[in-house]
């Protein structure tokens, strides 16, 4: 048995498959899942998990090159904003919109779905090397 990192089995054989460059997706309750992209539902009701604990887990086991939000998450969830900004300052940054951040989560190798529930709670993370 693990006795640190990622306890759960999909999210922990996820990050070991992920080549660089390789994407994965974190994403609110309501973030629609396309049929081709493996999906590893964690969400047990409204807010549980929290996106933010589901990706600070992450980002501790994953080298990120860089994140991308959906550039609306500025103006309409300012508070989830002001946090990823300053917890994530030293790791890249985009921004595009809604709209295309969703056709982009089918390039993704899984989604992971938290109980997130406030708007544009979603993020791209682009796989890194460590070396």
């Amino acid at each position: 048995m693990k006795k640190s990192g990622i306890l759960n089995r999909d999210i922990a054989t996820a990050l070991a498959r992920l080549g660089h460059t390789d994407t994965i997706v974190i994403g609110d309750c309501g973030l629609p899942i396309p049929n081709e992209v493996p999906c590893i539902d964690l969400s047990l009701e409204f807010g549980t998990p929290k996106f933010t604990s589901v990706l600070k887990a992450v980002s501790a086991d994953m080298m990120i090159e860089e994140m991308t939000f959906a550039s609306e998450i500025k103006d309409n969830n300012k508070a989830l904003y002001d946090e990823i900004s300053e917890e994530y300052k030293d790791i890249p940054k985009n921004y595009i919109t809604h709209e295309n951040l969703k056709k982009e989560t089918g390039n993704s190798q899984v989604i992971i779905r938290t109980g997130e529930a406030t708007p544009f709670a979603n993020v791209i993370l682009k796989s890194g090397v460590i070396f």
